[in-house]
């Protein structure tokens, strides 16, 4: 480029000191562009309307970019390229968690529901002296045009065998009271191993008829070929699986199961009894499985009767990974693949405390889910090695596990 940092620094030095603020920010604007569009020629390697042997592709109009500094808001034009991407280095990229986490906090800000220390993030920010409404509309509307398209992109491109369900609770403004609003996600193995964010729904509870939506929902925008889905057995999920995903089996998330069944014996007793039941799981076939899993529940009878109760009722819901290649066992008998993804959307709402409203949680929620799936997209290690996947394929359908497997039945008394 044409100045060098030193150089850029004295001219932007100057322009700060001259007399007309609206001077400098005009100045301040057309450096900038011109600074945009010099890189922009750099990295195609040709001036517009220029012909060149470096060209390496063409301009295709530009995006605009509204960017924030001390002399008020520049409206600048980022250059499209017909292939491949381009965006100027002198502007920070801002990631759509951090927009998204700035569009919640300026919507609380103007809400008036922001705690002191929301407030003194939206100054840290950069927002000393406050925020207009239709400042928060444009930056909010942006991100939700973004959000909206990864929650309702087509899921036709591929099948899905294995599909994870799970949910977590963040605090958000409802007809002027805190409450508590479900935030539920699904996840996806692809037919090729790859991992993806299959769709998320924000909602007052986790019962049947939200569930019974959202899985629906996942289906009207391509959802196929499921196989198994791994939950935990809260009693709404449970009966939306068998009224949505009619063909596909059900694995009990083995994680939860442990836990409910520790909930029934003494403290002391605990790591004993989780360490038995641990053995169903560290068997090397089906048929060693469901042995296994009788001799716990005639060992553990003896001293806990409500234990074995409990491991004879689902049996075969603990259980239903066992027709599966044994390959895919640890990555299917739980929901701990969802785990991070919970914590993630938990650590950045932790900052916000109190969401505004249930759209501003979505809003947060999603960017956070897409940055993940992009991050599982562009890595080169699957979840699922190729080659089990291909015996997955080869050796078992959706029929014979419907017929190997059981529906789910859930259980009132657990969750």
């Amino acid at each position: 480029m044409a100045l060098s940092q030193s150089d850029l620094t004295d001219l932007l030095e100057s322009l700060r000191a001259a007399d007309s603020v609206e001077m400098v920010r005009h100045a301040l604007q057309r450096m900038l562009q011109e600074l945009i569009e010099a890189e922009a020629t750099t990295v195609i390697g040709a001036a517009p309307h220029q012909r060149t042997p470096q060209r390496i592709t063409h301009r295709n109009g530009h995006r605009e970019r509204l960017l924030s500094s001390t002399a008020g808001d520049l409206d600048l034009q980022i250059p499209k390229l017909r292939s491949g991407s381009f965006f100027p280095s002198l502007l920070e990229r801002r990631r759509r968690i951090d927009r998204a986490l700035f569009a919640v906090i300026m919507e609380a800000y103007v809400h008036g529901v922001s705690t002191r220390a929301v407030d003194d993030l939206v100054k840290a920010l950069g927002a000393d002296t406050g925020i207009s409404k239709s400042e928060v509309s444009r930056i909010c509307a942006g991100l939700d045009a973004e959000t909206t398209a990864f929650r309702e992109r087509p899921l036709e491109h591929t099948t899905f065998p294995y599909v994870f369900l799970d949910a977590t609770y963040c605090k958000a403004r409802v007809n002027h009271q805190i409450v508590s609003q479900a935030v539920v996600i699904a996840t996806g193995v692809t037919s090729q191993g790859h991992r993806e964010v299959l769709g998320l729904a924000v909602g007052d509870s986790e019962g049947k008829a939200f569930w019974i939506e959202f899985l629906r929902s996942l289906r009207a925008r391509g959802l196929s070929g499921v196989r198994l889905v791994i939950s935990d057995a809260h009693t709404g999920l449970v009966g939306a699986i068998r009224t949505v995903l009619l063909n596909a089996a059900w694995q009990r998330c083995r994680v939860h199961f442990v836990r409910n069944v520790l909930s029934r014996v003494p403290k002391g007793s605990g790591e004993m009894v989780a360490a038995t039941i641990r053995t169903i799981f560290a068997q090397t076939s089906a048929e060693a499985v469901h042995t296994q899993l009788h001799i716990v529940a005639d060992t553990l009878g003896h001293q806990f009767p409500q234990v074995k109760d409990m491991l004879l009722t689902a049996a075969d819901d603990i259980t239903a990974f066992a027709i599966f290649p044994i390959g895919h066992w640890k990555k299917i008998w739980s929901t701990n693949p969802l785990e991070r993804l919970n914590r993630e959307v938990k650590r950045r709402a932790e900052v916000v405390q109190v969401f505004p409203n249930p759209t501003a949680l979505q809003r947060l929620a999603t960017a956070i889910l897409a940055e993940l799936h992009d991050e599982w997209q562009v890595t080169e290690r699957r979840y699922l090695s190729e080659s089990s996947m291909a015996a997955l394929h080869a050796n078992t359908s959706a029929t014979t596990l419907a017929e190997l497997t059981p529906r789910p039945q859930p259980d009132d008394s657990i969750t």
